[in-house]
């Protein structure tokens, strides 16, 4: 197994565990959120595995009781766990006591958590994630008002970026041989149409259209 690669929402993450009971890392499919949960997490219940999931529908309250911070991966495969988890946030659940990841907002007939169950967005790994050079720009001082100087170079050429285009930014794919990323990432698509839509109550009339689309807003994007 790879060693981890931090992320730039780890940064953001450590801060909110420290001071918040409970938070939900969303995101795509494979941008990583259950590597960078399991970071922190001392008990992690993978909700996607048949034996853990008859588990928390039979006794969900044990979940809540195992060693802090509990990571309930994909917790959507049973949506009464986000109301589990924000009655105990009401209960006075301690900091850091909850992280929450899941693909998909399967969150139809539960509370919005607002208040209780923070949520933080994470995407595919940005170009400073992938450790192609150290940037020598930050944005966050660009925006500080201390006018820091804008400078530096860099190797990479036109070849680089198209290859980390196509290379995606998806941690468990990129290191993948060319031909074996390609139908892994073909496979993706599929199953955004074929699966994702439909979890996420849409349905999808004319697949062969929709992968066109898509095909047509890669190319112009």
């Amino acid at each position: 197994m790879s060693a981890y690669a931090r992320r730039v929402v780890d940064d953001e993450l450590d801060v909110l565990i420290g001071g918040l009971p409970a938070i939900a890392i969303e995101g795509a499919r494979g941008v990583g959120k259950t590597a960078t949960a399991a970071q922190r997490a001392a008990t992690t219940y993978e909700l996607d595995r048949p034996n853990v999931l008859e588990l928390a529908r039979a006794a969900p309250e044990r979940l809540l009781l195992a060693e802090p911070p509990v990571l309930l991966d994909e917790w959507q495969r049973l949506p009464s766990l986000w109301d589990l988890v924000r009655r105990a946030v009401d209960g006075g659940a301690a900091p850091g006591q909850f992280l929450l990841t899941g693909s998909t907002d399967d969150s139809a007939g539960t509370h919005t958590g607002a208040g209780r169950i923070i949520r933080l967005r994470m995407r595919p790994m940005a170009f400073a994630e992938r450790g192609l050079e150290v940037p020598t720009v930050s944005l966050a001082g660009l925006l500080s008002g201390t006018r820091p100087s804008v400078s530096g170079t860099t190797t990479v050429g036109l070849e680089t970026y198209v290859d980390e285009i196509t290379r995606s930014g998806l941690p468990g794919i990129r290191p993948l041989g060319e031909r074996l990323r390609r139908a892994q990432l073909d496979g993706y698509l599929e199953r955004v149409i074929d699966r994702d839509y439909p979890e996420l109550r849409h349905g999808v009339r004319n697949p062969p259209a929709l992968r066109r689309w898509m095909s047509a807003y890669a190319a112009a994007t």
